[in-house]
């Protein structure tokens, strides 16, 4: 096998890896790349080792930014008093596509899981109760996935902002029990916003 044989085989199981793609689809995706060199893979290449450099972890709310406080976080008219808790930075992206939520966001990286060893402090829930209140939060609206890890994560959060005066609240119709927000499109994440009641 030569050298430029190796380089593309290493790619395409680079590729393999991202999440949707699968051997035969990294393939095809590094064939067509190799055939458009100039107007794709130049290009692609330049803005994956741009991205590598810059991009970091919002230091208030876990979004994925070029700086140290994202665009959303340090945005005075999204100062709402509502913050909206998301499992993951793609949720909080399907959020955002919607363009219903005015407000701020709080990525907790995951749910609550005993077997995982993932547990309030990993997510950071301290964080988030002392956000709420540094803030002024009025409305904390758990918009976690359907799921038996999500529901958990959301009852916890929801007990240890009792006490607060702060209303939490969580999406409600539109929104199928085992879906992820990831997966829906932005008139079913719009009505369930708009639609979400006390938790």
């Amino acid at each position: 096998m030569s050298d430029a044989t190796r380089e593309i085989e290493a790619l395409i199981e680079l590729m393999a890896r991202l999440p949707g793609l699968g051997p035969r689809s990294a393939r095809r995706a590094v064939l067509h790349l190799i055939k458009r060199r100039g107007q794709v893979m130049a290009p692609l290449a330049e803005a994956m080792a741009g991205v590598a450099r810059n991009a970091r972890e919002c230091a208030v709310c876990g979004n994925i930014a070029t700086s140290d406080i994202c665009d959303i976080c340090s945005d005075e008219r999204r100062a709402t008093g509502e913050i909206c808790v998301v499992e993951d930075v793609a949720d909080l992206w399907a959020m955002e596509r919607g363009q219903s939520f005015r407000g701020r966001y709080h990525v907790l990286g995951g749910t609550l899981s005993a077997l995982d060893a993932v547990g309030p402090d990993e997510l950071g829930i301290p964080r988030l109760a002392a956000r709420v209140a540094q803030e002024g939060t009025r409305e904390v609206i758990l918009a976690l996935n359907a799921t038996v890890d999500g529901q958990t994560t959301a009852h916890y959060i929801a007990e240890a902002l009792e006490g607060t005066g702060v209303a939490v609240t969580s999406l409600a119709q539109g929104v199928p029990i085992g879906g992820e927000l990831d997966y829906l499109d932005d008139g079913t994440i719009s009505a369930a916003l708009r639609a979400r009641k006390r938790f």
